[in-house]
């Protein structure tokens, strides 16, 4: 949102502020400045008068001008193709600095004299409104010949560009911004005149009538305008200019300005847009799947807060104008505009943020705008439509707000900012309030919404800093052990060389479904996504960490290690919350030990590094349905028989498309992760055995099959066993040699050989007996 300092100073008295105090305030209040720049109109540029405008009698588009400046007539040849006799121009007298460094002298040009320069916009530091010279008139005020440009405040101005959360669409205007100063400094916004109708004015019932359903979501207000061919004035196009707006005609820059101004949705109609009967234009509101439309028989001609359609606007024939403001709630047409993803124009932001539902006020204004700049005959009266509107009532205790923000703050001085800021006040008791929400602050609807307001106005740094009070014994929850939980995780994944990275909890629908992951269902999808590419709660912590690990190895990182807990939602959306790992490149980082040339991660390394995150686990071969997934290097990872996750191998082809060497990714749910206290056992004093056994085994057979074998059969003398070593050979066909290394103890006594070989063979009687195994 762009606004100028002379523009906020017609709706709010801030004459005596600085820029860089309405800076300062702008960002205390929450409304973030981006940008602030001062045009300054250098000294010695004045008012004067094209007296007379011949053409050079030595270049063709070169005319000698004689401009009278107030206290002399002085001979200024120019150049601009717009020039011409009796018109009021900016004029560069001898000795101006120009912003672009030049300074004005006496020069002769083609034989001619030339003591001065007519000036165009861009030649003062001011943004283009036209080809050729800038052409004043009285929207900047009197124009007094000689009189310096650097002493009007319309040229010597500042701007200032705000950045808007999403919800603040009621300061979308320069009547929602100044009406947030107003609270900020305590000062009445200046109160407008209403214009008086004429009793001579044609009533607007005889020429227009409105034929509407009997319930609607939406409010309309017409006017009509006799219409006037007419210029727009300086003042209107240079602030136009300035908020880099532009419109095809005077007639449409009008209705922006006016609808920028007063945040009300205005549009223009052409009369021959509505069929005709008894003489009167019928405007025809239908409901239909895109929400509220104007018709013209089977038609559509516009649809309310989202499209005017060409064929409706106001054409040259057309004697009289028909002017519309119009209110939708924004969630209404939000998730409308969600559902069917129609066409829409360029009032449909403004729409869609939350528009001034004051409609009076915003016809008003550009009837007001009408008469000083258009001077065309307006019809009296206007035809209505307004929707039913429950206020929004909030009760509120003085205690309450006090908790919440954390110091005292007087009642009258609560009600007095939640006043300025548009509030009602419907009751007020011994330490209460009951607060009526107006109706452009759609986005306020709970308690702690207007202590958010309370706190913007006083200022957070007002509100002095306090030392934690414990007036209980601490103790926990389910969000301080989730807490716990989170910080020992991410400390353990930190700990064995992973980077954390955050993403937002939205994804791109489209690209989830390219890949074959789940996606929330449209219903219940999001209504107001904050980007194309982010139009969906994400079903997994994949694509964001791929995305990540790509953007790191375009800079030229060979070894990518990132992990991520965050929240993912399944087609139902409901949520969860998961811990995903991805490893690409090189397995260790350059060094002497591997000659500078070290291995690229593989599926066992990478197995390892996440088990010495979250523990010990199993694998077991599963089929991914997603496409991101290698299909002969894929697992499934479960503790005691329960799914935590999958693991797999990033596809050659994905790894080629995001410029990725060999990649491995594990996502795994984080709730089905142990975190407890850990307890002890006892531990043996006497001496550990070591025995290895070279198994010959189908290749077929998996290693759960045989681990399960061997944990029934074993004696209570294994403490553990595990695999170390693997061999292939022609010889051995479709067997092959597994050997396992067995690890035996006693809490009693040192084991004897005898005792160490009862279990062995125990072990290796199970196997022969149950799977047909033998020793190699």
């Amino acid at each position: 949102m762009i606004i100028t300092k002379s523009w906020l100073n017609e709706w709010i008295d801030i004459e005596a502020k600085s820029g860089e105090e309405l800076c300062k305030t702008f960002n205390s209040i929450g409304l973030e400045v981006d940008r602030h720049e001062v045009y300054n109109v250098p000294a010695k540029i004045v008012i004067g008068h094209v007296v007379s405008c011949e053409k050079h009698p030595d270049a063709d588009k070169l005319n000698v001008c004689q401009v009278d400046i107030g206290t002399a007539v002085r001979q200024i040849v120019c150049g601009a193709s717009n020039v011409r006799a009796d018109i009021y121009v900016a004029v560069a007298t001898i000795g101006a600095q120009m912003p672009g460094g030049l300074k004005i002298k006496p020069v002769e040009l083609r034989g001619v004299e030339s003591v001065g320069m007519i000036c165009s916009s861009t030649e003062l530091g001011l943004p283009q409104m036209e080809d050729g010279i800038m052409v004043l008139d009285e929207s900047i005020g009197t124009l007094k010949l000689g009189e310096a440009l650097c002493e009007n405040p319309y040229f010597n101005d500042e701007l200032i560009e705000l950045e808007l959360t999403a919800n603040r669409g009621d300061c979308l205007s320069i009547n929602g911004v100044a009406r947030d100063l107003s609270a900020a400094y305590d000062i009445e916004l200046k109160e407008r005149q209403k214009s008086v109708a004429e009793e001579k004015q044609v009533g607007i019932g005889r020429i227009l009538q409105l034929i509407h359903p009997k319930k609607t979501d939406v409010s309309l207000m017409y006017k009509a305008v006799k219409q006037n061919t007419f210029k727009l004035p300086l003042l209107l196009r240079l602030r136009l200019s300035m908020i880099e707006e532009e419109c095809k005609s005077a007639m449409d820059a009008l209705l922006f300005y006016a609808t920028y101004s007063s945040g009300v949705i205005l549009r223009a109609y052409g009369y021959s847009a509505f069929p005709l009967s008894q003489d009167k234009a019928q405007i025809t509101l239908d409901t239909d799947e895109n929400g509220y439309s104007i018709t013209k028989g089977n038609t559509k001609i516009s649809t309310i807060g989202i499209i005017q359609y060409d064929e409706s606007r106001v054409q040259p024939e057309d004697e009289i104008v028909i002017l519309e403001a119009s209110y939708i709630h924004p969630d209404t047409i939000s998730r409308k505009m969600a559902e069917k993803k129609i066409e829409n124009g360029p009032l449909f932001y403004r729409t869609s943020r939350g528009s001034e539902p004051n409609l009076e006020f915003g016809l008003e204004y550009c009837q007001e705008l009408f008469n000083t700049y258009a001077k065309t005959e307006i019809y009296g009266g206007s035809l209505e439509l307004n929707s039913s509107y429950e206020e929004t009532v909030l009760h509120m205790s003085i205690e309450e707000i006090n908790d919440i923000i954390g110091m005292d703050v007087e009642k009258t001085n609560v009600t007095q900012v939640l006043k300025n800021l548009g509030f009602t006040m419907l009751k007020s008791q011994a330490g209460k309030i009951v607060v009526g929400v107006p109706q452009f602050r759609h986005d306020v609807s709970h308690s702690q919404d207007i202590v958010e307001e309370i706190v913007r106005l006083i200022g957070i740094d007002n509100i002095p800093s306090k030392p934690y009070s414990f007036t209980e014994q601490p103790h926990g929850n389910d969000a301080s052990e989730f807490f716990a939980k989170r910080k020992f995780y991410r400390q353990k994944a930190a700990s064995c060389g992973f980077f954390e990275t955050v993403h937002f909890v939205f994804n791109e629908r489209a690209k989830l479904k390219k890949f074959g992951f789940d996606v929330v269902e449209e219903a219940l999808d999001l209504v107001n996504p904050i980007a194309g590419t982010l139009d969906t709660l994400r079903s997994t912590l994949n694509l964001g960490l791929l995305e990540a690990a790509s953007l790191n190895a375009k800079v030229g990182r060979k070894q990518i290690k990132l992990f991520e807990v965050g929240s993912v939602f399944d087609a139902l959306r409901h949520e969860s919350i998961h811990m995903g790992f991805i490893f690409s490149g090189q397995e260790t980082s350059e060094s002497i030990e591997n000659h500078g040339k070290p291995t690229s991660i593989g599926f066992e390394k990478f197995v390892q590094t996440v088990s010495n995150v979250i523990g010990d686990f199993e694998l077991r071969p599963i089929d991914i349905t997603h496409s991101l997934a290698h299909p002969y290097q894929s697992a499934e990872i479960f503790v005691n028989n329960k799914v935590l996750g999958t693991l797999f191998k990033l596809h050659p082809s994905i790894a080629k498309e995001y410029d990725l060497e060999d990649t491995y990714l594990c996502e795994i749910s984080f709730d089905s992760l142990a975190y407890s206290l850990e307890t002890f056992d006892a531990y043996s004093k006497f001496q550990a055995s070591y025995r290895d056994l070279s198994l010959v085994i189908p290749k077929s057979l998996r290693y759960s099959e045989l681990r399960s074998v061997i944990s029934e059969s074993q004696s209570a003398e294994v403490i553990r066993f595990y695999p170390v070593d693997t061999y292939e050979s022609e010889e051995l066909g479709d067997t092959m040699s597994l050997t396992l290394r067995f690890m035996l103890q006693s809490q009693d006594k040192t084991l004897e050989e005898e005792d160490i070989t009862s279990s062995m063979d125990a072990i290796l009687s199970a196997l022969n007996e149950k799977l047909a195994i033998a020793l190699r």
